[in-house]
């Protein structure tokens, strides 16, 4: 049977009925809220091509995370700026690093909202890269021993999951192991599988001072034409021992993300990245979109298309429109 006996139009017609029959339901509690550390005190820089978004110093990024707990969001995903950098971006695994001294203060400020660092070296690093650079050229088996190191300080320090950003190659197996060995075995590893080697990252690079000096990151990120690739690197990421495996960009691969749900079985998180952000915000402040209507569609398509947890700079704001 058909129109007219089947009108589907029938659950459109109050949103009492529309909120009854939703079948994507968002929360706050999917969100995890990105955060940028720097030196100083009393610092709050807006980044100039993320309006609304903060270089955040230690002391202030432990209020922030303060509000966010308030407003229901479980976990903010930390990225530090530090004051110097060197060729092997030491900085990312000193003990007193930024994001280090970051992870202390908001887990003494706000115990129970969940603190994810970031496992990855462009920001520490003077030319920019993601690793050890030899001859133009970046080693990724040498890298891994420094990725295990930052993983290592930042769980010392009080870091709940550490999130392997860096695409090199074994490198989720070489954190679990050294993990592992020291006792951290509890310590789960959220793993950045199917990153791309997008334009969707220009405001981020700013906001952390990791652009390339040179080159770019097609060598290890992936490329946008493959498919069938991220699910080979996020099938290799669960068999090294990740917990929860990452597609980013998101709303430019949402494919990936509902491949990815189809075929694991494991948490699927998504990230929507700095350039999704901006583009949101540029059209807005244009007058060209409703900014508030267009922010809630992307992120419920990406719940839509498979993710668990979403990764979002509209973190706090969509919280507080949910109001859950």
């Amino acid at each position: 049977m058909s129109f007219p006996t089947h009108r589907l139009r029938r659950l459109r017609r109050t949103e009492a009925l529309r909120g009854l029959f939703q079948e994507t339901r968002l929360t706050a509690r999917c969100f995890v809220y990105p955060l940028f550390v720097c030196p100083g005190t009393r610092v709050k820089d807006e980044i100039a091509s993320m309006p609304g978004n903060f270089r955040w110093s230690v002391d202030l990024v432990a209020e922030e995370c303060k509000s966010a707990s308030d407003l229901g969001i479980p976990a903010v995903l930390l990225f530090g700026i530090p004051e110097k950098k060197d060729e092997t971006g030491s900085g990312a695994y000193d003990a007193d690093g930024i994001v280090q001294r970051a992870v202390r203060a908001i887990k003494k400020a706000v115990p129970n909202l969940l603190v994810i660092c970031d496992v990855c070296l462009c920001e520490y690093t003077s030319h920019g890269h993601c690793g050890v650079v030899k001859n133009g050229e970046i080693q990724n088996d040498p890298t891994l021993e420094l990725l295990a190191r930052t993983a290592i300080s930042q769980v010392q320090a009080g870091a709940d999951i550490v999130a392997p950003s860096d695409m090199m190659d074994g490198r989720v197996g070489r954190i679990r192991a050294e993990l592992d060995a020291r006792g951290l075995t509890e310590v789960p590893i959220l793993a950045y599988s199917a990153k791309y080697a997008s334009a969707f990252y220009g405001p981020f690079r700013e906001a952390a001072d990791s652009t390339p000096q040179f080159g770019d990151r097609k060598s290890h990120q992936m490329d946008p034409a493959n498919q069938r690739e991220a699910l080979r690197e996020i099938e290799l990421d669960i068999e090294e021992g990740a917990d929860i495996v990452m597609i980013k960009p998101a709303l430019p691969y949402l494919d990936i993300i509902a491949l990815a749900r189809r075929r694991f079985d494991v948490p699927i998180a998504a990230y929507q990245v700095s350039g999704e952000y901006s583009l949101i915000e540029a059209a807005a402040r244009l007058g060209w979109v409703d900014r508030q209507r267009l922010m809630m569609e992307t992120l419920l398509a990406i719940r839509r298309a498979g993710a668990d947890v979403i990764l979002t700079y509209f973190a706090k704001e969509a919280a507080r429109l949910l109001g859950c």
